[in-house]
């Protein structure tokens, strides 16, 4: 598809935007028509974030969208504000901002979140309320859009990032409950109740299906998880994830009367760029109808001091340049964020999560006496977690070694697979953490893996969106 040319801690988060953003006006463009999209395109209220925009990052392989979110909540009722806490006046500033990038081949799409807070020195620009002309400036990432509206945004993150925005979008409150809705809810899960009085968000154990403004309390809770960005922004992945798994398996993307719904609702409350218009949604469209969540990535900025003092600003967030650098220079050069485990030089693979932190329990089916207890110390001695009492299991004649394993432990599922070479994944709902070895190859072998790069922490590893795990 050819690309546009260049024109001249405590708000609210907003994670779910880029995924009806990106997965339904992106994904599924293609599958429902021109004449559709056309409709859909005429009406988008247009905004210029790219004007006045000079000396910037030059243009890469794939396209970049900048997807905003605003606490603007005009089109709530009163009834809906009290409901879930949303009162008060609404600031002008961004809640969130999420830098999506799609690769050339429209084959993947990795979304890398972008903290409000993060310190940065705004340049040189006209204050949008006053009409005056302001130097540089040290300020916080969010504050850009209150100063300098979409432009100065754009120009924020490009000198943060060095990476070239191709697109704005920009979405409200109603918006992401409106969408929510009409999507028929989005299922989330979480390993113990949460409750926040302020959001007035209160979940039980398990998985629970949210409504829009269920969803709204959730993403936007800022007093869980002992009030971290991080964490936060984690939940808001997940929930993303979540909502594009929603999307593809209740078959929204491909039903044209379901997706006519769904992208009218979102389409009454954003703001795009005027590049942005009907070939590319059908460009897009067609490029990714094979697109599905396994297909998407998430990541956070790497933090090098989550509460970085500075004076009359007060508290900040201070990137990890070195390691922000590596993430933004793979969306430069069109790389996924984690390639899958290889061997490196020979040696063994590296896997996502720690042999030590993934629970085992080994059954032999081969009828092979002693196999299951062979293997039960070798992957032990390579790191994993095994109960150390292999049972036997029904003979099977289909000489291949299966894991089960909960969809919602993916990562771990992979790294443990990573050790035993021609084993097949099996996904089996409500296992839990246990992953479960059935031996059916007699001539099984376990081979040691190298742990993840312990330098990286939990929150900053990249996410697939088919790891839709609780928290």
């Amino acid at each position: 598809m050819p690309r546009r040319a260049s024109s001249p801690h405590q708000g609210p988060r907003w994670g779910l935007r880029i995924a009806t953003g990106t997965s339904v006006l992106l994904l599924a463009a293609g599958g429902v028509g021109h004449t559709m999209v056309t409709g859909l395109s005429a009406d988008v209220r247009r905004v210029d974030p790219f004007h006045g925009l000079d000396s910037r990052p030059k243009v890469d392989n794939g396209v970049n969208f900048l997807v905003v979110g605003t606490d603007r909540r005009d089109g709530l009722s009163a009834g809906q504000k009290e409901r879930y806490k949303l009162g008060g006046a609404a600031c002008d500033c961004t809640d969130t901002m999420l830098l999506v990038h799609l690769s050339g081949d429209r084959e993947r799409a990795t979304v890398i979140s972008l903290p409000r807070d993060t310190y940065t020195r705004l340049p040189p620009h006209k204050d949008r309320a006053t009409g005056r002309q302001v130097t540089e400036r040290p300020a916080k990432l969010n504050s850009a859009y209150t100063a300098g509206g979409a432009p100065l945004t754009v120009r924020a993150v490009e000198k943060l990032t060095d990476v070239h925005v191709d697109h704005y979008l920009e979405v409200d409150f109603t918006s992401f409950m409106s969408t929510v809705d009409v999507l028929g809810g989005v299922p989330v899960c979480t390993t113990k109740p949460l409750k926040d009085s302020y959001s007035g968000l209160d979940l039980p154990k398990g998985t629970t299906k949210l409504n829009g403004g269920q969803a709204l309390q959730y993403v936007r809770a800022r007093h869980l998880d002992g009030g971290s960005d991080l964490t936060r922004m984690k939940r808001q992945q997940h929930f993303l994830a979540s909502v594009i798994s929603q999307a593809t398996d209740t078959g929204v993307l491909m039903n044209p009367v379901r997706f006519n719904k769904v992208a009218a609702t979102l389409l009454e409350s954003v703001r795009a760029d005027q590049g942005f218009g009907t070939e590319q949604m059908m460009a897009l469209g067609q490029a990714m109808r094979g697109f599905n969540p396994a297909s998407s990535e998430f990541a956070s900025v790497p933090l090098a001091d989550a509460d970085h003092r500075v004076r009359g600003l007060g508290s900040t967030v201070e990137w990890d340049r070195p390691k922000a650098a590596k993430l933004f220079d793979a969306l430069r050069e069109d790389r996924p964020l984690s390639a899958p485990a290889e061997p490196a030089r020979g040696g063994p693979p590296q896997v996502e999560v720690a042999p030590r932190n993934i629970s085992v329990e080994v059954a032999n089916a081969t009828g092979r006496q002693g196999l299951g207890a062979r293997i039960d110390r070798k992957l032990r001695g390579a790191g994993y977690a095994t109960t150390g009492v292999p049972t036997n299991a029904r003979h099977t004649e289909r000489a291949r070694t299966t894991i089960a394993y909960d969809p919602r432990w993916n990562r771990s599922a992979r790294s443990l697979a990573a050790a035993l070479p021609g084993a097949e994944l099996v996904k089996a709902g409500h296992r839990g953490a246990r992953m479960r070895v059935t031996i059916g190859d007699p001539d099984q072998s376990v081979r040691r893996v190298r742990p993840p790069d312990e330098s990286i922490s939990p929150d900053e590893a990249p996410m697939r969106g088919d790891e839709v795990e609780c928290e």
